[in-house]
Order: C-alpha cells, then structure tokens, then sequence
C-alpha cells in the first residue's frame, strides 16, 4: 500500500470514528441524534431483546478477538500492518453504527429521577464518564490508540516502535480509567429504561472479561513491570490496596 493512501485510509478510519464516537454520547444520553437508545416505537420484548444481545455480541466479538495478538499475527498477513489499527477501528466503528442504527427501544422505566438536583448530578457523572474516556486515551497516546500515529510514521519512512509502559495520572488510581469512564457514563442516567439496562449490563459484563483478555497481553508484553503494577493498582474501582 501506498504511503499517501494508507497515510489517507488512517486519517478516513479516525474521522469516521471520531464522528461514532460523538453519536455514541447523544445514543446513550437521549439528545441530540436521531436516533437514542430509547427513541423509536416498541416492538415485542423477547424479538427486541433477541436483536439487541445479537448487536451487543457483534461488537463485543470483533473488539475482543482482533484484538488478541494470535488474531493480529494472522490478520497482518492480509491487511499491511502501518493499517492494522485503523482497519479495527473502522471494523469497530461500522459494529457501533449497526447497532445504533438497528437497537430496538424498550421503554419501561426500570427508575426515573424527578428531583431536579439529582437528575442535575447524574448528568454531572455523565459527562464526567465520557470526559474521563476521552483523557485516558490522550494519557496513553490517543494518535496511536486509534491508528493515527501508525500511518503518520509510515507516511514519514519512519520504522513503527511500540510504546513504553508508564503511569500517569487516572492510571495511578485504577489500572483501567477508560473503561472505568464508560461505565460511570453507561449508568449514570436519570431514567433508566428496560433498554438502557440492557445495554448497561452487557457492556458492563463486556468490560469485565475483556480487562481478564487485556490483562493477560499486557502481563506477556511488558512482564514484571506490569506484574507489580497490579499488585499495587486497583483494576477499576480506586479503592486503595
């Protein structure tokens, strides 16, 4: 592949991302798109729930599995690897969009919060979730997470080197930040519908085994550091050891 079209690819993956990325706030918080977690006529609850676990573990599969080092060690002889990460990042995208595009609203109230100072500090962690999700990336090099720094690099003739293990910040606290972001920003919700619980409790589940999956890399990748980094961080909750 061409440097100035992989260096363009990356750069299309990235906007593309970005763009489901912004979509991802207003689906979750109700505003601002088309088309919410809860916007939409009802259909039949077991159909409903059927689609929306299906659409869930579409996303889940293909963020988990290639992202496994057996799977990039394979993948790479296919697709050139200064665009390995922007084309999981496109693939996690067009994941993201079907399933905004095709969830199926249940709308029963599980709770709904009427007092105004307690809807106004859930919308407070709300946005304090994403705030977090998107520093965390910054903190670890946002450009290489999504596949940015990879083509420039290429783009530049310079040899690709992986990143050094550091801690910084959020990571001193807890050794998932981003994750801990999303889950702050999935729950925080003055009305949680039937839908919305959902889809709160399968990602959540989500996050729990992907940190086993994650950790398990990170352990075979950076050794001992990472090794006492555990031992003395916790995984999602900053509550000290």
């Amino acid at each position: 592949m061409g440097r100035a079209i992989a260096y363009l690819y990356g750069l299309a993956c990235y906007v593309l991302f970005l763009a489901t990325f912004l979509y991802a706030i207003g689906f979750v918080g109700n505003f601002a798109v088309p088309k919410s977690i809860d916007s939409g006529v009802p259909g039949d609850f077991g159909t409903s729930l059927l689609i929306n676990a299906v659409l869930l573990g579409i996303f889940a599969v293909q963020h988990s599995v290639m992202a496994r080092p057996e799977f990039k060690a394979v993948w790479t002889r296919l697709v050139p690897r200064p665009v390995e990460r922007s084309t999981y990042v496109l693939l996690a995208s067009l994941a993201l969009i079907l399933l905004f595009s095709q969830w199926r609203p249940m709308l029963e109230n599980v709770w709904h919060v009427e007092n105004e100072l307690g809807r106004m500090l859930l919308w407070a962690l709300f946005a304090l979730g994403w705030l977090i999700v998107l520093t965390s990336t910054f903190l670890i090099n946002h450009f290489d997470l999504f596949g940015l720094r990879q083509v420039h690099l290429y783009m530049q003739g310079v040899r690709y080197t992986e990143l050094k293990f550091r801690v910084v910040f959020y990571y001193k606290l807890v050794r998932h930040p981003l994750y801990l972001g999303f889950l702050i920003a999935f729950w925080a919700t003055p009305t949680m519908s039937v839908g919305h619980l959902v889809f709160s409790f399968a990602t959540t589940a989500y996050i729990l085994v992907a940190i086993q999956l994650e950790e398990r890399d990170l352990v075979r990748f950076h050794g001992p550091d990472y090794v006492e980094y555990r031992k003395k961080v916790p995984m999602i909750l900053p509550i000290p050891k």
